[in-house]
């Protein structure tokens, strides 16, 4: 009985004058927007040239087509700020250097083995070493402070004192590192090679 009344009450509100007069104002608000927006296009495409303006239906389909470009453009530019906000948290938390073996190599040693690796095809671990090498220069140069237990960011933080051009390219360098060795990338050998001649340009600079 109670679910009856419920239903009859409701039938009554929906039925009524107030609620037909709200939904016939947001309804007319709405065309009102529309027909605001396709006057506008058919004002923009007449000035730009006046063989261009289109009627009315055909206003609506290039508003249509226009919402839905503007729709996916916001979906994009989303989707790579999340994928970049993914990459900087790992970057935050990531230590390039796992254990105290890899940093008692000199980075001499760790650009023998990037080639080495190179060699025989594995870029995702000639990526490593080579990162690795870099990061021993700089520590070997006191840009910065090597260490097992740092992350890229605190030698980012570290490098960007002393050069700030410097910390950007090693922050680039970094990221792809962080890809390559945590399985997130597999490494091409056009990537490698682009990667190899970016962190030999800090090797081979008379700047540093």
């Amino acid at each position: 009985m109670n679910e009856d009344r419920a239903r009859d009450r409701l039938e009554e509100i929906l039925d009524g004058e107030e609620y037909q007069a709200y939904l016939s104002n947001d309804q007319g608000l709405f065309a009102g927007w529309w027909e605001k927006a396709k006057e506008w296009i058919r004002e923009l495409l007449g000035n730009i040239n006046p063989a261009l303006e289109p009627t009315g239906s055909g206003a609506s389909g290039i508003l249509i087509i226009l919402i839905v470009l503007v729709v996916v453009i916001l979906l994009l530019f989303a989707f790579k700020a999340f994928q970049n906000g993914v990459r900087r948290r790992k970057f935050r938390s990531n230590k390039p250097l796992q254990s105290l073996n890899e940093m008692e190599w000199s980075y001499s040693r760790h650009l023998e083995e990037a080639e080495k690796q190179e060699s025989v095809g594995n870029y995702s671990k000639a990526t490593r070493h080579m990162f690795l090498a870099l990061l021993l220069y700089f520590h070997e140069k006191e840009y910065l402070e090597a260490r097992v237990w740092k992350t890229n960011w605190e030698y980012y933080d570290e490098l960007r004192k002393v050069n700030q051009k410097w910390a950007d390219r090693f922050f680039r360098l970094a990221l792809f590192f962080d890809e390559a060795a945590y399985g997130e990338r597999d490494v091409t050998e056009e990537e490698y090679v682009h990667y190899k001649e970016e962190a030999q340009g800090f090797l081979e600079s008379e700047d540093l």
